[in-house]
């Protein structure tokens, strides 16, 4: 079994807007448009049985939304799509949405704070933690050389305030930051993905740092629209890992954590 444990969905309506944006925002190719129907259309290609998809709230006026169409779209789409909620610090009722999100059957929270601009550490952001904490998972998006708001520092700042909070870094938990990250992060404190990554370094270096996050705390992911998942999938199966711990990434880490084993 395969779980792309990090994919982007849009409606239809605004999906090439979307995708656009984020094209210009990283000043690097998107390769599909956002569209629900495209990322079934290439996991099926690639063989990869479920997504987990989520969209993030760059204005609090989305969250509500955001929350409807993902949860639709999993309604839809069962055996292929598992839902992640969005939140933002500005929400009037960040308690009261959380709980909405559990009701929809949502399995965690996705921020994106370089795209909502706030520190991921600052005290604006700790009723989502504060909701989150032992119920739901977050997904954040981390680092980026260009700005502070996602940097590891801050993310690990979060998990030592708040201990009981289910933290998953994208992008091995620090993009284009990758070494730093691994060191705060090693011995198996944190979830990471591996979206959006991969290209960017040897099999080698992504093995040493998957180990020293921990095998079974790393979840295979796409970054949907931006990558290719048969691509993608090549560039894994390249990591020097055993057959174990490539199952464990592909598939059995995330659903072990999100209960859907």
């Amino acid at each position: 079994m395969i779980i792309d444990a990090h994919a982007h969905i849009f409606p239809d309506k605004i999906a090439a807007r979307a995708a656009d944006g984020i094209s210009s925002f990283y000043d690097m190719r998107v390769r599909f448009d956002g569209t629900v129907g495209s990322l079934l259309e290439i996991n099926r290609k690639a063989g990869i049985d479920k997504a987990v998809v989520q969209s993030v709230a760059t204005v609090p006026e989305q969250v509500h939304n955001i929350n409807d169409f993902i949860a639709q779209q999993v309604t839809l789409h069962p055996d292929k799509l598992i839902g992640f909620g969005a939140l933002h610090p500005d929400f009037p009722d960040i308690a009261g949405e959380t709980e909405r999100i559990v009701s929809l059957g949502l399995k965690g929270i996705k921020l994106h704070s370089d795209f909502q601009k706030f520190n991921i550490d600052d005290p604006k952001a700790f009723p989502i933690y504060e909701a989150a904490e032992g119920r739901l998972p977050i997904l954040f998006h981390c680092g980026d050389s260009r700005y502070d708001y996602s940097d590891p520092k801050r993310l690990y700042n979060v998990m030592k305030r708040f201990p009981k909070l289910t933290v998953i870094g994208a992008h091995l938990a620090g993009w284009t930051k990758w070494d730093e990250a691994a060191e705060l992060f090693s011995g198996g404190v944190i979830y990471a993905d591996l979206s959006s990554s991969l290209y960017a370094m040897t099999p080698e270096h992504a093995a040493e740092l998957i180990r020293k996050l921990g095998t079974k705390r790393v979840f295979f992911g796409t970054d949907y629209p931006m990558w290719d998942a048969v691509e993608e999938l090549e560039r894994f199966r390249r990591l020097p890992l055993t057959p174990e711990e490539q199952e464990d990434i592909l598939a059995r880490n995330v659903l072990r954590l999100l209960g859907e084993e």
